[in-house]
């Protein structure tokens, strides 16, 4: 059921049971709001929302009033704004100036809103009430309580969607601050999200502070590989400063929205999971022969391969990962088993068992086992076993794993006695391991940030992680290194693209059938945590603040 209200002027139809502050948006009003988050209960304590109802006496609270059929809503009125002025004193008597050395500095809200709403011309003299700064309150997160407006965020954060209640308001008046409880620390898997919530410099994140600036960050869309879930998710980026952060492209991760998969949160794990896309990498083929170990260039590595398979007799293992996209698991089919014939072709799923929670973490840590399985794919603990049987008597005669460490996955089923008896291994993968350490050839490959493709969760929902960086030095995608390799071989794979791939995918499983690749991206519209307030030209500004009275 709808309801129709006017908001500023204009008429608007929203749902019985629709917040003013939600509806204000289907009128492009744009109402300010501290303490409000869509994914979290009403605290209504930080009244920057203040909005003016006709026929009824008092200002309201915009994240609280539900419309109601026939409401007449002013957002912008003479009292409203004069309203959001004196909160703003209010938040700022105690408040530090610190912003030039603030981590928050250039996403902060009260920097914006007191831009948009403040008042200019300070009327306090008075000491500020010194609280603690700088607070280590767990692993990942920092406290600065003098920088709290207590809008109460983390708080309902920790009681509602972690459950975790580490987090709590002590003292009374302006000596109020938020603390963890004696003898606990922040340390719930979802600890980060304190930080995306928090409007102001309060709660910073250990392992972004002075990092670099937000301004100096560029940002990309894509979807995270730590486990089944596939959580939809922004990667934020700079390539122009590589004296920060040890030349590290890769800054920090954060939440998007998506109400199916993951609403506004991610987990820690997956959130700090980024470091490999800039350490440990492989950045060219390397080709070892006996004691020598030499880079080659990407044309001698095919030839190499195209020798020793022929020469094999295609009588070889393939390793498969669930970290491979749909776009590359389906291509490893097409060349390995259905025109080369091989037989030992494995799906190997690592950290399939893992912790898992009733919020979004999965146990199995791998972001497309479930598309694997659709094509094919699945785990087979007896034929692996024969396989290295049959190897360790020298029946084998090269082996081709994609990224995963064999020599570790595998040290029960006696891979190492397999290894010893190959005449050849190749390895393709983005970072160094034991397996790429110990490899006849090595082939760089790039991380998922650095290539494009589809991964399918656990729920069956296939979804498209975009290309952020290009890949580092060598490196290419495996779809792109299969698809070279089989024209070495003289084979027929002749893709362009992984969305090209995607088409083929698509003809070929039911699973994929109907979906296009270009529209599996989330909608543009809801890829923010929180949407940031909007600061309106300066112009602008001076016709929405009221100016104080000249004095006497």
């Amino acid at each position: 059921m709808t309801v129709k209200l006017t908001i500023d002027g204009k008429e608007v139809e929203a749902k019985k049971g629709t917040r003013v502050i939600e509806a204000a948006k289907l009128a492009g009003t744009d109402v300010p709001f501290y303490c409000y988050h869509p994914g979290l209960s009403i605290a209504g304590n930080c009244r920057m929302c203040l909005v003016e109802v006709e026929k009824i006496p008092k200002l309201q609270i915009a994240c609280h009033t539900h419309v109601q059929d026939g409401m007449v809503v002013h957002t912008n009125t003479e009292r409203v704004l004069k309203t959001r002025q004196h909160i703003l004193e209010f938040l700022l008597i105690n408040h530090p100036v610190d912003c030039p050395v603030c981590d928050q500095a250039g996403e902060c809200w009260l920097q914006d809103y007191y831009m948009r709403y403040g008042l200019y011309d300070s009327r306090l003299n008075e000491d500020k009430i010194k609280k603690p700064k700088a607070t280590s309150i767990g692993p990942t997160v920092m406290l600065d309580a003098e920088r709290c407006i207590l809008c109460s965020r983390c708080v309902r954060f920790c009681d509602e969607i972690s459950k975790t209640s580490e987090l709590g308001i002590i003292n009374r008046g302006d000596h109020s601050e938020i603390a963890v409880f004696p003898d606990h620390e922040l340390s719930n898997p979802y600890a980060g999200n304190v930080v995306d919530i928090c409007p102001v410099g309060a709660l910073t994140d250990k392992d972004f502070r002075f990092k670099i600036r937000v301004w100096y960050l560029k940002s990309e869309n894509t979807i995270c590989n730590g486990c089944s879930r596939g959580c939809n998710i922004q990667v934020q980026y700079n390539l122009d400063r590589p004296h920060h952060s040890r030349g590290e492209r890769v800054k920090r991760l954060k939440p998007r929205f998506n109400e199916r998969i993951n609403k506004w949160w991610m987990c820690d794990e997956g959130r700090y999971g980024y470091k490999y896309h800039d350490h440990n990498r492989t950045t060219a083929p390397l080709l070892r022969l006996a004691a020598d170990i030499h880079e080659v260039s990407w044309d001698e590595a095919y030839g190499q391969v195209a020798t020793w398979m022929r020469h094999s007799g295609y009588d070889v293992g393939v390793f498969l990962s669930p970290q491979m996209s749909n776009e590359e698991l389906y291509l490893a089919k097409r060349l390995y088993v259905d025109q080369l014939g091989i037989k030992d072709v494995f799906l190997l799923s690592p950290n399939a068992d893992g912790f898992e929670d009733d919020l979004l973490i999965r146990a199995d840590k791998n972001p497309n086992s479930r598309g694997a399985e659709e094509l094919g794919f699945k785990y087979d603990g007896g034929r692996l076993k024969d396989f290295c049987s049959r190897a360790a008597q020298g029946k084998v005669k090269g082996l081709i794993a994609f990224g995963q460490d064999l020599q570790a996955l595998l040290e029960g089923a006696g891979i190492q006695a397999a290894l010893d008896k190959l005449e050849w291994t190749l390895f393709i993968g983005s970072n160094h391991n034991l397996m790429s350490e110990s490899s006849s050839l090595v082939l760089p490959a790039a991380t998922y940030v650095e290539k494009e493709g589809t991964f399918t969760n656990f729920e069956g929902i296939v979804q498209k992680f975009n290309k952020v960086l290009e890949p580092l030095s060598e490196s290419l995608p495996e779809w792109l290194i299969l698809v070279n390799l089989s024209r070495t071989l003289n084979l027929p794979l002749r893709f362009e693209s992984a969305g090209e791939i995607f088409g083929a995918l698509a003809a070929d499983y039911k699973l994929f059938e109907g979906l296009n690749y270009e529209k599996l991206e989330s909608d543009p519209a809801t890829v923010e945590v929180m949407s940031a307030p909007t600061i309106p030209d300066l112009e602008q500004q001076s016709a929405l603040i009221f100016r104080q009275e000249p004095s006497c």
